[in-house]
């Protein structure tokens, strides 16, 4: 642990002209006193640390030392190239190895370009989950994280079902990949000895024990390329029903923005011309009847429901409510 943390010190030196102690015990979570040990130890050891006396005083390297302990371990490197979804690493326990290797790759940079980390990260930055939507890590994922990165198999409980048909089922699983969607996780995985791949939502884990094995990594598995198909399957496993309806040309800029987007302009662009007061017929598939109520309601006076009929007196009972409301 302290062989980990005089490295940090060493590289933060590095890549500053100075530090204070304070800053110095922030970076590396430890108090002053823990720092001026440090620095008297990393000197005794033949590290040129100066200790500047003042309250302007501070630690920096003299004699342009430079360190050689910048080469990036593999798990550093790895992290390193999702330095850009910081949630992300930190929800999985990847957060102290990022941080290494973004010390490492500042230190070796010339000291005009040490500042690049610090202005990117002003300018970008990305905030995967929905509005109004409070994440919540899920407990088993830096387990089935750790197994992700290590190609070892995994025995995991999951619930499964909803309601009265819950139940809780086992699997053992070759894990190829996470996902992070819109806030929720999850695992990408093969069924050991069957061959199919799967999708598990890591909230579901109540269970993850690591096995003994590791598993050969189809290399030819693409893990975007499974995503995108998976997900849009998915989306159209859920469009079950139809309505019918006529929408403005107002209606018509909206629509993909109110239901499914895809399913959305799939309809429009297969629906006739536009009637003489320019609303066009639309055959639109939808998750249910309710969820369609929900979605097109938002559409106004722009959508006139032609089928079902049940929908149909749903929205004629709507307007009816409303008028009463609003009439004069």
């Amino acid at each position: 642990m302290r062989a980990a943390r005089l490295i940090k010190m060493v590289l933060l030196l590095q890549s500053r002209p100075s530090m204070t102690a304070a800053e110095l015990a922030q970076e590396l979570e430890v108090s002053e006193r823990t720092v001026t040990r440090d620095a008297q130890a990393l000197s005794e050891a033949g590290v040129p640390v100066y200790a500047d006396r003042g309250r302007a005083g501070g630690y920096r390297l003299i004699g342009g030392y430079r360190t050689r302990l910048t080469g990036l371990a593999r798990s550093e490197a790895e992290a390193l190239f999702l330095s850009g979804v910081p949630g992300a690493l930190r929800e999985m326990g990847l957060e102290d190895a990022a941080s290494a290797a973004r010390l490492k790759v500042s230190a070796a940079l010339l000291p005009s370009l040490r500042d690049a980390s610090r202005t990117a990260a002003q300018r970008f930055h990305l905030d995967a989950p929905n509005w109004f939507r409070e994440p919540k890590t899920p407990e088993l994922l830096p387990a089935v994280a750790d197994a992700v990165w290590d190609d070892r198999r995994i025995v995991a409980r999951y619930r499964r079902g909803e309601g009265e048909r819950l139940r809780e089922v086992g699997r053992e699983l070759e894990p190829y990949g996470l996902v992070l969607k819109a806030g929720v996780w999850y695992l990408c995985a093969r069924v050991a000895g069957h061959g199919s791949y799967r999708v598990y939502r890591i909230d579901r884990f109540t269970a993850v024990e690591p096995g003994d094995d590791r598993f050969q990594r189809d290399e030819e598995f693409d893990l975007p390329g499974f995503w995108d198909e998976r997900a849009e399957q998915f989306a159209r496993s859920l469009l079950r029903a139809e309505v019918v309806v006529r929408v403005s040309p107002d209606g018509v800029l909206r629509l993909p923005y109110t239901v499914d987007p895809q399913s959305a302009r799939e309809a429009l662009e297969a629906a006739g011309a536009p009637d003489g007061d320019g609303w066009v017929t639309v055959t639109l598939p939808v998750e249910s009847e309710e969820v369609a109520h929900t979605q097109l309601s938002a559409l106004g006076p722009e959508v006139e429901v032609l089928a079902p009929q049940a929908m149909r007196a749903r929205f004629a009972s709507d307007a009816i409510r409303l008028a009463a409301l609003y009439g004069t």
